[in-house]
């Protein structure tokens, strides 16, 4: 292509392009007019409620539930909020609750189960930000259909006498209606 072919190329590209500082509107004549600007308006990031931390200074979160060849289990996390150091001992405290929250016929043993081992129970002293974790695991074993149990939440509490903790978890418990726990840990053994 010749010299000015590429140039020309160029312009028309350029002008089709609308490249321009006007807006459409001014091709035809009169002023150029500029886009109207908005005013912008400084957000301020609203802060976050501060995580409550109840009375017993042991915060407790449950973990998604995990699925295995028809067993399930929950890892319960306890959290000291407080600045004085807390105890954990044994094995956490947990109902599980119908969808009206109100207390299931459920059998609760402490052990070892198909989805976790039990290291037994130990004295744990947890300073403000350290944790402990135990696990909550059941079967769904279904022999007669007609008498599944399944729950919609789980209370927890660090031991009995304190208040629990009310987590919604979908417990299929089949017609077995049993769970499993392992004691307050810091680590689950291998």
């Amino acid at each position: 292509m010749k010299r000015w072919g590429w140039a020309g190329l160029a312009c028309v590209l350029l002008i089709s392009g609308g490249c321009g500082t006007e807006t459409a509107a001014t091709v035809g004549g009169g002023p150029p007019t500029a886009s109207p600007r908005l005013p912008t308006v400084a957000r301020t990031p609203t802060p976050l409620p501060p995580p409550a931390c109840p009375p017993s200074g042991a915060s407790i979160t449950v973990g998604p539930v995990e699925p295995a060849l028809g067993h399930r289990a929950v890892v319960l996390k306890l959290t000291n909020c407080r600045a004085a150091p807390i105890t954990v001992n044994g094995y956490p405290e947990v109902t599980v609750l119908n969808a009206r929250r109100r207390t299931m016929n459920v059998t609760i043993t402490h052990g070892t189960s198909y989805m976790a081992r039990d290291p037994g129970p130990t004295r744990i002293r947890l300073h403000k930000g350290e944790s402990a974790l135990a696990a909550v695991s059941w079967s769904n074993t279904v022999e007669i259909a007609e008498n599944k149990a399944s729950g919609t939440y789980l209370a927890v509490a660090r031991h009995p006498g304190d208040r629990p903790t009310i987590w919604p978890v979908d417990t299929d418990l089949g017609t077995t209606a049993k769970l499993t726990l392992t004691a307050w840990c810091l680590k689950f053994p291998n």
